[in-house]
């Protein structure tokens, strides 16, 4: 029997609790930031998305954001209700949604800017920090999505 057995089934030494744990803490971490923003940090990704790639599909949001349209669809609905972005049917293809921030939408980009250093305050983390970590995660998602 591997002499490691034991201790890789601990608890605190799964990597899934690790990553839901360390996830769920910093979503909420960024609620008190994002909140003059008046976005959920669901929202907040979307915007950046369309800040980084705008306009962009329905299609083309999901998949920046790995998530399924119909998960995408409701957030897009509450920031055009906001007034940040405009839903259109595509010019080429009537049955694909474009996406397009408003000029609110675009301004919003300049009071977003202190989100990145407020939230590396409030984790403690450098930038060099944040960038060895997200360099990390995405070498972690990239693995999970091709070995499945």
């Amino acid at each position: 029997m591997d002499p490691n057995a034991d201790t890789d089934l601990s608890l605190e030494n799964q990597l899934c609790f690790a990553l839901t744990v360390a996830s769920r803490t910093v979503v909420q971490a960024y609620r008190p930031v994002l909140e003059p923003l008046g976005l959920t940090h669901p929202q907040y990704l979307v915007m950046l998305a369309l800040w980084d790639h705008n306009p962009l599909s329905v299609k083309e949001v999901s998949a920046q954001l790995l998530h399924e349209p119909a998960t995408i669809s409701p957030l897009l609905k509450r920031l055009e209700d906001m007034g940040y972005v405009r839903r259109q049917a595509n010019a080429q293809d009537a049955r694909a949604l474009d996406v397009e921030l408003t000029a609110e939408g675009v301004a919003l980009k300049e009071k977003a800017r202190a989100v990145p250093p407020a939230m590396m305050s409030r984790l403690k983390l450098t930038r060099e920090e944040v960038m060895v970590l997200n360099k990390a995660m995405h070498n972690l998602i990239e693995a999970a999505t091709t070995n499945h």
